[in-house]
């Protein structure tokens, strides 16, 4: 009915910390300076903000799909109360319901997936950026 909310407002949430992320990544990070193409192809760490972009974009298609769905199926009008379980009391009181279980369910969902992507970047983040030992 309106799960799709949920993870639209977390989007929403995410996209405001990842602009505050980036101002004072920009802030710390002195101007980039072009550099020489063998600096290029060296392994870099990935910053906080593209991370945070990353989530961003991952509940704001997932919320922009289940949208779609829903106006698909009727459940979203372009006319008041846009949302047509919002017309009863009754109904208002389903779409609580199934935006408290699996509208958070889902985005809860979706940024644990986030996490366990981020985990394994950093992993190798920390295997490649790491000096290779020679014993001989």
């Amino acid at each position: 009915m309106a799960c799709f909310l949920v993870s639209a407002a977390e989007a929403a949430i995410v996209t405001v910390a990842t602009q505050i992320v980036i101002a004072h990544e920009n802030k710390l990070l002195p101007q980039f300076k072009r550099e020489s193409e063998a600096d290029e192809h060296k392994a870099k760490k990935v910053p906080f903000s593209r991370k945070l972009r990353l989530l961003s974009n991952l509940l704001w298609g997932g919320s922009f799909l289940l949208a779609f769905e829903h106006v698909w199926h009727g459940e979203v009008t372009p006319w008041f109360p846009f949302l047509t379980a919002a017309g009863s009391p009754a109904d208002t009181a389903a779409m609580l319901h199934e935006m408290s279980t699996v509208g958070v369910g889902m985005a809860v969902l979706v940024t644990v997936v986030w996490g366990a992507m981020m985990l394994v970047i950093s992993t190798m983040e920390k295997k490649t950026l790491q000096p290779v030992l020679v014993t001989e």
